[in-house]
């Protein structure tokens, strides 16, 4: 069982900052940290029980420079907290996938939630967030989405400090961490 995930921010999207996920569980494996990864796109669940979660963060950024030369941003998650961001979502949050696109800002430990939910800017009629424990959910209408303030969050000095995954990549992890 993985006792944190590491969520990786932007390799392997367009061709930018290529990581091979099997390179990455050999190196890390290769450091006694036995890993396993969920798509391409920076989902890695650890057996790593004697690092807290910026131990975690500092593993996989040194490895991510020094193995593959790629300088980004991880966001180390205990399995506690992982299994808290599915259980304690705002009621019905991605429960209406046809009506509403639905995503979890994970953020580094010491981040303020509340403060980093201000940074994100809701458009009325179109953007719903909440803030939550080391985390913050955000949910924009399908129909208007172009027309979400979401991104307004990446010119913030709190962007440095998070990685935002979709609900379902974020329910999957969950049920990865239980072994499905």
């Amino acid at each position: 069982m993985a006792s944190h995930v590491a969520l990786i921010r932007g390799i392997n999207v367009g061709g930018k900052n290529p990581v091979s996920m099997a390179r990455l569980r050999e190196v890390l494996g290769e450091r006694g940290t036995p890993s396993r990864t969920h798509i391409a796109s920076g989902n890695v669940l650890l057996e790593a029980p004697d690092l807290d979660e910026a131990g975690v963060e500092s593993l996989l950024e040194d490895v991510l420079r020094e193995e593959f030369g790629v300088d980004t941003v991880v966001v180390g998650v205990a399995e506690a907290r992982m299994r808290a961001a599915v259980d304690d979502a705002p009621a019905g949050f991605g429960a209406e996938p046809h009506l509403y696109h639905s995503d979890v800002a994970f953020l580094r430990a010491g981040v303020d939630a509340e403060e980093a939910f201000a940074a994100f800017g809701l458009r009325e009629g179109v953007d719903t967030g909440w803030p939550g424990k080391g985390m913050v959910y955000f949910r924009r209408l399908s129909a208007q989405r172009t027309k979400s303030r979401m991104n307004k969050v990446m010119s913030t000095p709190f962007y440095a400090d998070m990685t935002i995954r979709s609900w379902n990549t974020t329910v999957k992890l969950v049920d990865l961490l239980d072994g499905e």
